[in-house]
């Protein structure tokens, strides 16, 4: 299913705004989201957690990571694990859908990408219902995935020493990544980390526009699987790190970060008091199949909208 048109007054992007994300790879909305149906999907997140689990929302002393090894679950669609917790189940949740993808996030979205865009489906398959792509890998986004990520948090890391500033980017198919925080989230506060320009960069880097190959996993040669990368790639995200300045995108409750899908990125270290909460999706249109197989193109925005091309 997809958005096939932008439908009612919705709030659009100006080009100033497309050239920015263009340029830097990310567009940060600040209020694009509803605050009531924010608060509705913390409620839900907080309510998904087990009674037995000692964390606690009326005692912020008990916000502080890592998740004790009796707090844990290894359940891909509600993982308690580290400082993370991640509930995958609400991906598919009505409330959760209509928040991140309202018909104006979708409109400007749609600016962004072109095409006609896939339809979050209520009730449908969250992600992780397949399990990880290969043995003890991550679970993949796309894997039969028919709603947005889900809900991601970070607790605060209390007294663990801080660690230098990695990033990655995500192999699953798609075209367009948002971050929506449904709480404040303050400067040091796990905030969605991205490195500008570097799309640009990487997107060169890869044989596919928009997948990347995979090495099979095979129980006599354990060590190679998951996903494969260049050379190219490993070399030059080692100098985006070094070259390029992380930007935080925190903010208050209702602010989204669009992204490239080549953009290198992180969820930020959490040295704040309280649980960074985040909705995560993706966008990508019906012809996005037939895309996935083709080559890295000269002109990375060939695929793109004409607006967008044109800002």
């Amino acid at each position: 299913m997809f958005w096939s048109q932008l439908a009612g007054e919705s709030k659009m992007l100006d080009t100033q705004q497309m050239r920015f994300f263009k340029t830097n790879g990310y567009l940060i909305l600040r209020g694009a989201m509803d605050s009531t149906l924010c608060q509705r999907v913390r409620d839900l997140m907080w309510q998904a957690l087990p009674a037995d689990v000692s964390l606690r929302r009326e005692n912020p002393s008990s916000f502080i990571g890592p998740f004790s090894e009796q707090d844990q679950s290894s359940d891909e669609r509600h993982l308690r694990s580290g400082y993370r917790w991640l509930n995958r189940y609400l991906g598919v949740n009505a409330d959760v859908i209509s928040l991140i993808y309202s018909e104006s996030i979708c409109a400007m979205a749609q600016q962004l990408t072109g095409g006609n865009l896939r339809q979050a489906v209520v009730n449908g398959l969250p992600m992780g219902s397949y399990g990880t792509a290969w043995p003890g890998g991550p679970t993949d986004p796309a894997l039969g995935n028919e709603g947005a990520r889900g809900v991601y948090c970070t607790l605060p890391y209390g007294n663990k020493a801080p660690g230098p500033d990695g990033c990655h980017t995500d192999g699953h198919p798609f075209q367009l990544g948002v971050v929506g925080l449904i709480d404040d989230c303050p400067q040091d506060g796990g905030a969605f980390t991205v490195w500008p320009g570097s799309h640009t960069r990487l997107f060169s880097t890869f044989a596919l526009r928009y997948d990347q190959p995979r090495i099979p996993f095979y129980s006599h040669l354990p060590g190679f699987k998951g996903i494969a990368h260049s050379d190219a790639y490993l070399v030059e995200l080692e100098r985006v790190i070094k070259e390029i300045e992380p930007i935080e995108c925190h903010g208050q409750a209702g602010d989204i970060v669009f992204w490239h899908h080549r953009l290198a990125h992180a969820a930020g270290q959490n040295n704040s008091d309280q649980i960074r909460q985040a909705v995560l999706a993706d966008f990508w249109t019906e012809d996005l199949d037939y895309l996935r197989t083709k080559s890295v193109a000269a002109d990375m925005w060939d695929d793109w909208s004409e607006a967008l091309q044109m800002a």
